[in-house]
């Protein structure tokens, strides 16, 4: 029977990559780039066979620490990420448990990160073999190590199953994740600022842990390399205790999970209310504009990037204190007007099979792309100028405002235009309505960075005369030009954002079934 899932898994796994060349094209790659990392993890482990005993145990219960950490916190707010084997499946199927449970947690090990765990944790094999005894423990804390990781993702998996099939926890979880995901910058290096200024921080922090179910298993080829063959007996009973304490808890979560299985009831909401609806007009502009800007507050999928926006100005007034030059604070202007109109280029991908109701209503290409661009354009301006003038309270080059606003309304009305085209002509992958915004459809990384890249390159020559006049004004010193961009970036921009709707209203006139048909391959 376990035999049997792990096919299943392998089955599951080999016909997702036959819908679509993409798919096999993007896993190759995802591959290369988790083939380079692992590489570089066991290359460090196997040279650390040459230093000091203290330093490799440093690093190596560090590591796993880390990695155990990781695949408890993921599963929380990318729990839909790898349903292949779904407990919820097996409802009907008389499966033993102890087949079930030994199944589904080497199932979990199938995938690019199951491997590059595996390969990582055998590698501290080799940074411990300075002796039988310690590789013998290295290679048993390994084991456990990596079956500690996996059986800890499978309870988090379940226990929050009911959670997860809350549409309200999923979009709380997923755009709460962005918050450190943004800040990871300044977080790393407050803590290594943290631990230059205590050279024995992190010895002292390995040492700790190494006595916690988190690096319990992965210290005990150290502790036998350095002689301390008693402290690696009680960390090897501390770490068995962890695994089987882990099983028994996914046990009955999973007794549970399969007799009552997790329900995703209707949503408790009262009817009767139009919201945007009733406050925009009656017209399939309005229509629209109302539809996307629900969209925008109420899919994680588009909200995420609402919550990066405000983020911006700290990273790099952050990266601006570390060179006591604020001066990288212009461009948060610029930049939040890229991220925010470049963030529709992707809106009929999102919509899925919801597009067809745009199809089957006979909504004009035209209405359909300003209606969708206007949505956007409703927050994002005003966002747009708050961000361009409030550093300027920090910097005081007061005589640069113009010239950084021309470029940044630009950017915005002519990007919001040009992603009324490449949305009307192009589709990518993009997680479904209802998955977690960090869930990708394997192999979809290379035609997302054809379309998305290529289009970035068109934006970049688009707002060239823009970019130009600013940087005459930095390299002058001439506010004339600043005055200018301010007067031909809305000017500019305005043309360039009517021709992109107009353009991309053909386009979608002319192919809207080819565009359905090419979401519903996506799925």
């Amino acid at each position: 029977m376990v035999a049997h899932l792990l096919r299943l898994k392998l089955t599951l796994l080999r016909n997702g990559l036959r819908r679509s060349p993409w798919q096999l094209v993007g896993l190759a790659i995802g591959g290369l780039y988790a083939l380079g990392i692992v590489g570089l993890c066991v290359t460090a482990l196997l040279l650390l066979r040459q230093q000091d005993a203290g330093l490799a145990q440093t690093v190596v219960v560090l590591s796993g620490s880390a990695a155990v950490l990781g695949w408890g916190i993921v599963p929380v707010v990318a729990s839909a990420a790898d349903m292949t084997l779904d407990p919820a499946r097996f409802t009907t199927a008389a499966v033993p448990m102890p087949q079930l449970l030994a199944g589904l947690a080497l199932g979990g090990l199938i995938g690019i990160p199951g491997l590059a765990t595996v390969i990582v944790a055998l590698a501290t094999v080799g940074t411990w073999s300075r002796g039988i005894l310690p590789a013998a423990g290295a290679l048993v804390g390994a084991v456990l190590g990596v079956l500690s990781c996996v059986v800890l993702s499978k309870v988090v998996t379940t226990a929050t199953a009911s959670l997860a099939a809350s549409r309200r926890f999923k979009d709380v979880s997923g755009t709460a994740f962005m918050v450190p995901l943004v800040l990871l910058g300044p977080i790393m290096a407050g803590i290594f600022q943290g631990a230059s200024g205590s050279g024995a921080f992190l010895t002292d922090l390995a040492r700790s842990l190494s006595w916690t179910p988190l690096g319990a298993a992965w210290s005990l080829g150290g502790d036998l390399a350095s002689g301390y063959a008693g402290h690696a007996v009680l960390k090897l009973l501390i770490a068995a205790v962890t695994l089987a304490g882990l099983a028994w808890c996914w046990k009955l979560l999973l007794e549970r999970a399969l007799v009552t299985p997790p329900y995703a009831g209707s949503s408790r909401r009262k009817g009767g209310r139009m919201g945007l609806f009733s406050l925009l007009p009656a017209t399939p502009v309005g229509a629209i504009t109302a539809r996307s800007l629900t969209y925008w507050f109420r899919d994680p999928r588009y909200s995420g990037s609402l919550v990066v926006i405000p983020l911006l100005p700290v990273v790099l007034a952050f990266q601006g204190s570390q060179t006591n030059d604020f001066g990288v604070l212009l461009i948060v202007g610029p930049l939040t007007a890229f991220l925010l109109a470049w963030s529709i280029s992707s809106d009929v991908s999102y919509d899925n099979t919801a597009f067809a109701l745009h199809l089957a209503a006979g909504v004009r290409g035209v209405h359909d792309r300003l209606g969708r661009a206007l949505a956007c354009l409703a927050f994002a301006l005003p966002a747009v100028l708050i961000l361009a003038t409030v550093p300027f309270f920090i910097t005081g080059d007061w005589d640069k405002l113009p010239g950084i606003l021309g470029l940044s309304v630009g950017v915005l009305l002519t990007g919001l235009g040009l992603a009324s085209v490449v949305s009307a002509r192009y589709t990518v992958a993009v997680p479904l309505p209802g998955d977690s915004p960090f869930k990708k459809p394997p192999g979809n990384v290379a035609q997302t960075l054809a379309v998305q890249f290529g289009g970035m390159g068109v934006l970049m020559v688009l707002i060239l005369p823009e970019s130009a006049l600013l940087i005459a004004q930095l390299l002058t010193g001439e506010q004339a030009f600043g005055w200018i961009n301010l007067a031909l970036g809305p000017l500019l921009g305005s043309v360039l954002f009517l021709a992109g709707v107009r353009v991309g209203g053909r386009w979608l006139d002319a192919r809207g079934p080819e565009l359905l048909a090419q979401l519903t391959v996506n799925r």
